[in-house]
């Protein structure tokens, strides 16, 4: 009988013990504690932090004094808000209630209906605006439906697209239904037509296009990238030796839709453009004053993990940019031309040269032990980029060396440049017009093109407003991989 009771009193007392623990973690967590990771890691790692007097090191005497100033601010979004310098100088950081979201976005893993789009304000106004479809994501719900490149669009389920509504609009609903118009001439209007949409877990592959183009005596390489996304390096590597077994004199390299991602997979891909340039500095990462000792050289590498980098040697590289061509694209250009003669076709690049890194509520600010009671995460700007000459001062884009704006008028196909032989000469069937003018720089020949099916070269340039990949920040980011650790904490 004593057995019996006390085995069922352990049983008991484990059963207690097992909910306590359980109660413990499952209990709400208070904006104070989400809070005070906000501050700690803000005043560790952020780039401006000298520049915040409400993050300086001597600000706060102890935990308490730090806890009362913390409770002056509502939520965790409005701290995070009023922490950060002016916006003009931080158009970067962000802060997430799940940072689950956010990791699979980093690996190419997004909830996605397949439309990657940009926005404009319609001729005349300064509140509304219109969409345009730049590329459909093969796989997606949208490739299967009658919407392309080139496609318009001024609302959802029939509500016109503002300035103040279009995330609401665009980024919450699961699925939701366009409002495609026409461009008359004048303006955009609603042609009538619709098509629904649904947003499913979409693995969108960053190579969107890799062939070979055979013209004017040349072979020339074109690779159309996404972002810049390390799961898929040992992918570009393989794109690249494609390229390289098909003996390609030159390469265009497409970034015109690319909003940025690693920058260790900017330095892979700095390496298989060139090659010759092993261990050399390709760019520099400045931290903080406070983390000043850790700025670090990124190396031109010759390996992905054991596997050799597939490098083309190249001493000239041709590249596409438009105003979505951001960060880690910009490191790119800026980090070879030190080194290559980098010919930028295109558009104004946006103007990033800063990179992040997550910050998770744990001791080391990394995944480890972090604190399970919450989701919240710091997207935060905590370096400048310089290549090795010390540049990095580019807030407002690297401007081209041939100016050609992409309307969307004379979008032509991606990929585009279809030739025939004519009376021994070569004739332009149809093309893409940026990639057009790329080939012709390359070929140093301006070709002659057939008077029917071709689209001109001039088109209704509208201002840029945002684009799909901007509106979500993750798809538009410089990221680092791994930041330092051990380091003295204020508090």
């Amino acid at each position: 009988m004593k057995t019996i009771l006390k085995s069922v009193f352990f049983l008991f007392l484990s059963l207690f013990i097992f909910q306590s623990c359980e109660d413990n973690d499952d209990k709400p967590v208070d904006n104070l504690e989400i809070q005070n990771f906000i501050w700690k890691g803000m005043n560790q790692y952020y780039l401006w932090q000298s520049d915040v007097p409400n993050l300086a090191d001597d600000k706060f005497k102890n935990q308490s004094e730090l806890n009362a100033f913390l409770q002056g601010y509502s939520t965790p979004e409005s701290l995070f808000e009023a922490l950060r310098v002016d916006k003009s100088i931080d158009r970067f950081s962000w802060i997430v209630d799940d940072y689950v979201a956010l990791e699979q976005s980093f690996q190419g893993t997004t909830k996605n209906d397949g439309v990657d789009f940009g926005l404009s304000y319609k001729p005349g106004s300064t509140t509304e605006i219109f969409g345009y479809v730049r590329y459909i994501i093969p796989g997606s719900d949208a490739s299967t439906k009658a919407i392309k490149r080139g496609d318009y669009f001024t609302g959802v389920n029939g509500t016109q697209l503002t300035a103040n509504n279009y995330q609401a609009l665009l980024l919450n609903a699961e699925s939701y239904t366009l409002n495609l118009a026409d461009y008359n001439g004048t303006t955009i209007v609603s042609n009538g037509k619709t098509v629904a949409l649904t947003k499913t877990t979409l693995n969108e592959n960053p190579i969107f296009i890799n062939k070979v183009i055979e013209t004017g005596g040349k072979k020339i390489g074109y690779l159309m990238y996404n972002s810049f996304i390390a799961d898929y390096d040992s992918k570009l590597n393989e794109a690249f030796g494609s390229l390289k077994s098909q003996g390609i004199t030159d390469l265009i390299l497409d970034l015109r839709y690319n909003g940025g991602g690693s920058v260790q997979t900017a330095t892979r891909l700095a390496s298989m453009i060139t090659g010759q340039f092993n261990g050399k500095v390709f760019a520099n990462l400045k931290w903080n004053q406070k983390l000043s000792l850790n700025n670090e050289d990124y190396l031109f590498p010759n390996k992905i993990g054991s596997t050799d980098i597939n490098s083309l040697n190249l001493n000239k590289v041709y590249v596409i940019t438009t105003k979505s061509t951001a960060s880690a694209s910009e490191l790119i250009i800026n980090g070879l031309k030190p080194y290559i003669d980098v010919v930028q076709i295109g558009d104004v690049t946006y103007g990033k040269s800063v990179a992040s890194i997550t910050l998770y509520d744990s001791e080391s600010y990394t995944k480890q032990n972090v604190n399970p009671r919450h989701r919240y995460a710091m997207q935060l700007i905590v370096a400048q980029t310089v290549n090795s000459l010390g540049f990095g001062d580019y807030k407002d884009g690297l401007v081209p060396a041939i100016e050609e704006k992409e309307t969307i008028s004379t979008f032509g196909v991606l990929g585009d440049f279809t030739t025939i032989i004519k009376d021994n000469e070569e004739i332009l069937v149809s093309y893409e017009p940026l990639l057009r003018k790329a080939i012709e720089k390359i070929t140093g020949k301006e070709l002659k093109t057939s008077a029917k099916g071709i689209p001109s070269t001039k088109g209704k340039i509208f201002e840029y407003f945002k684009d799909s990949k901007s509106i979500k920040g993750f798809r538009n980011d410089m990221y680092l991989e791994t930041i330092p650790e051990g380091l003295l904490k204020s508090l």
